[in-house]
């Protein structure tokens, strides 16, 4: 299947796979934790970042690619733009069309705004649209926000804000029923209540999914929906915005637009700016493939951060422990969390269960990349890895569960 080093690789899992199956590895202490990622994690390699030396973060650290990036020359200087011009006016200036990019024009329509939403690829080419696994919510009499909460804060070593991890948990709720009641198909039980299942890290089940293909669900409802408003949101799409325009008080009030496919430039003038961007999975990081959209080049970090906005955590990723590394056609496509929340666990080259499979992410991360560096990974012509032991799944549950529950994998 694979040629003769990786079926031979294979083989062992499979010999060891039966008391694999019934093998429970334990959950690591904090101390483990804190070890695991200090040794092994991408964003404790000093070499690999710099210092800012201009700007709102400047002395912080940021990796060396998003550096570049941030502290670049100007694609114009002001002078060559004439504001005066005006080829676009709204209340609120939406800058990206993925997931919260669309939900954000959509809420302000609602409110009664008029939404100009510009992006510089479709409307749903984005990271929105990657998303396999599904999204979390603490809306079951098991749970709670404030058990969320704990959880995500904890999940984070507790490095996050805590007005905004305590935003996250509490409007969860509210946001899974808005996406249900605008048509996302959740995947639901006979009587119509929402199937969950837990996510890593978590303490109860509050993994709200469709399918393995909950992103492109949610983002194809907000697509229609954003399209459905022709009268209240303008779309301009294969548009990037490439400065942000301030008023004279040093409010964002609008922004100096690019057509992608002419280099035409045009001003987009508003009463709110809304940033919505997505990450910087494809700046490739430390040389690291990615199952980010080919758009999540760090466009919106950079246009803020030259408006003068500080940024939160730039000198930090998160790396998702699972994706392809072999073969090359799909290296870095995502293996969503779903996967090990149905049971499949990780292996290495000796067909050894070496870690929890829902730990969280970076925590399953730097164990992937600690068993490679230490010699346990899985050799192949592509990229080093482990195994994700995926035919557990229908040992575990009976046959037909992964084309029942991960079609798309």
């Amino acid at each position: 299947m694979y040629g003769n080093y990786l079926d031979d690789a294979a083989k062992i899992v499979a010999e060891k796979r039966e008391e694999n199956l019934k093998f429970e590895h334990a959950r690591l202490t904090a101390e483990e934790k804190d070890d695991l990622l200090l040794k092994f994690h991408p964003d404790r390699i000093k070499s690999q970042f710099e210092e800012l030396k201009i700007g709102p973060n400047k002395g912080q650290k940021a990796p060396i690619e998003l550096a570049a990036m941030l502290q670049a020359k100007p694609r114009f200087e002001p002078e060559e733009i004439d504001l005066n011009h005006v080829d676009y006016e709204s209340d609120v200036l939406v800058i990206g069309g993925g997931g919260a990019g669309t939900s954000a024009a959509i809420m302000a329509s609602e409110a009664g705004a008029k939404v100009l939403l510009v992006t510089k690829l479709r409307v749903g080419d984005a990271n929105t649209m990657m998303a396999e696994g599904g999204i979390q919510a603490a809306d079951k009499p098991n749970d709670s926000p404030a058990q969320h909460y704990l959880d995500a804060f904890g999940g984070g070593h507790f490095d996050g804000k805590p007005e905004l991890v305590s935003t996250l948990v509490n409007k969860a709720p509210s946001v899974i029923k808005w996406l249900n009641e605008l048509g996302v198909e959740f995947d639901k039980m006979s009587d119509g209540t929402m199937v969950t299942t837990h996510g890593g890290g978590t303490s109860r089940k509050r993994m709200h999914a469709c399918k393995d293909y909950s992103g492109a669900e949610i983002m194809r409802t907000l697509r229609d929906e954003t399209f459905n408003r022709v009268d209240k949101i303008t779309v301009v799409d294969f548009t990037a915005a490439i400065e942000i325009i301030k008023n004279d008080k040093g409010e964002a009030c609008g922004a100096v637009l690019m057509n992608i496919e002419t280099g035409e430039l045009y001003i987009a003038k508003a009463r709110v700016v809304i940033i919505a961007t997505g990450g910087a999975g494809r700046m490739h990081y430390q040389g690291f493939p990615t199952s980010n959209h080919y758009g999540a080049t760090a466009d919106g970090l950079v246009i803020a951060y030259r408006a003068g906005a500080k940024l939160l955590y730039q000198d930090s990723l998160q790396y998702h422990p699972t994706g392809a590394a072999y073969p090359t056609q799909i290296l870095g496509k995502l293996v969503t969390e779903k996967v090990r929340s149905l049971g499949a666990k990780l292996i290495n080259k000796d067909g050894e269960v070496y870690i929890h499979p829902l730990e969280t992410r970076d925590v399953n991360a730097s164990g992937i990349i600690r068993e490679v560096r230490e010699g346990r990974g899985v050799k192949n012509d592509v990229q080093d890895a482990v195994w994700l032991d995926t035919p557990m799944i229908d040992m575990i549950h009976g046959e037909g569960t992964i084309l029942k529950s991960i079609p798309a994998m």
